[in-house]
């Protein structure tokens, strides 16, 4: 009988996963979450994926997604929250109860946010996560993206394209991302680069107005006129369902064994931004559900 591998995520991690588990011989079940394409779907574009010299998230992710329909992967539509991993098979329930011999978690992570005055107000009324979905509302607008690190110089960058000026909000000295953004970010005219600074406040009446900044080295406050923020501080595991099914790290990542992507419980392997939040690339988390795959084909022909 054709051994079943459950793969909980549709990012590159999982679609990664998905594809080599059932080009093992594996019959692969694949089921997308809330969000299909992960984050990378939020991403203007990519231009350091390899063999792809530029590309659009959402354009690489239809393809992966291609790629696995066309090597027998079945793709469900569904989102897990309840796991029992003292079972064999394996059992996850969502929608539906889904059995399995081994299981790669590849559920991501979701953006943070501030959690400052103003915020939930004015959610959807001015602020946002994701420039490319909204940044259409803001053509020729004064916009501001708190955040220091890729995802907010991509953001910043995109924005650059139709508003009339992007404020780049970050609390150190120096931008934290990859130097070609860094570069790209600084180069354009468009962006004002506000660096020592801390969002106190988001202000206005029925929509966003501004938001309040603090200069961390002198304590100076000032009001920032603006008509949209993206927040853009970086991300949060999707963790909740397996709190107390296998080992977490103190912040909420699954703890794997690097080498083999393997979690704290037999059978069971996570990869991609779940269980690796310090570099958060397309690349890595491909390679990692690569990793996955293979050590699950071990684990069931062993």
């Amino acid at each position: 009988m054709t051994k079943k591998v459950l793969v909980v995520g549709a990012g590159p991690a999982g679609y990664t996963a998905a594809l080599y588990a059932s080009r093992a011989g594996f019959e692969t079940t694949l089921i997308t979450g809330t969000s299909v394409g992960g984050q990378l779907m939020l991403t203007h574009m990519i231009e350091n994926y390899p063999g792809v010299p530029t590309i659009s998230g959402m354009e690489l992710m239809d393809r992966f997604q291609h790629q696995v329909e066309e090597a027998g992967v079945y793709i469900v539509h569904d989102v897990i929250e309840q796991v029992d991993f003292t079972t064999y098979p394996f059992e996850l329930i969502g929608e539906h109860l889904f059995k399995a011999e081994a299981v790669i978690l590849a559920s991501g992570s979701v953006p943070k946010w501030l959690n400052i005055p103003g915020e939930e107000k004015f959610k959807g009324k001015g602020i946002g996560i994701c420039a490319i979905c909204d940044g259409f509302f803001y053509r020729q607008k004064e916009v501001a993206v708190i955040g220091g690190g890729n995802t907010a110089l991509y953001e910043a960058l995109y924005l650059a394209e139709t508003s009339s000026k992007v404020f780049l909000i970050y609390p150190t000295e120096n931008l934290q991302g990859e130097e070609g953004l860094k570069k790209a970010v600084q180069q354009n005219s468009k962006i004002e680069l506000k660096p020592f600074c801390q969002a106190l406040a988001f202000e206005g009446e029925q929509v966003l107005t501004g938001v309040k900044l603090k200069n961390i080295q002198t304590d100076q406050e000032e009001f920032l006129p603006v008509s949209g923020v993206f927040v853009a501080i970086g991300s949060v595991p999707n963790t909740d369902f397996l709190k107390g099914k296998l080992a977490l790290t103190h912040n909420g990542f699954i703890q794997t064994d690097k080498q083999t992507m393997a979690t704290s419980v037999p059978g069971v392997f996570a990869c991609g931004d779940v269980q690796e939040p310090t570099y958060r690339q397309a690349i890595i988390a491909a390679g990692s559900g690569c990793i996955a795959a293979l050590s699950a084909e071990k684990y069931l022909k062993g």
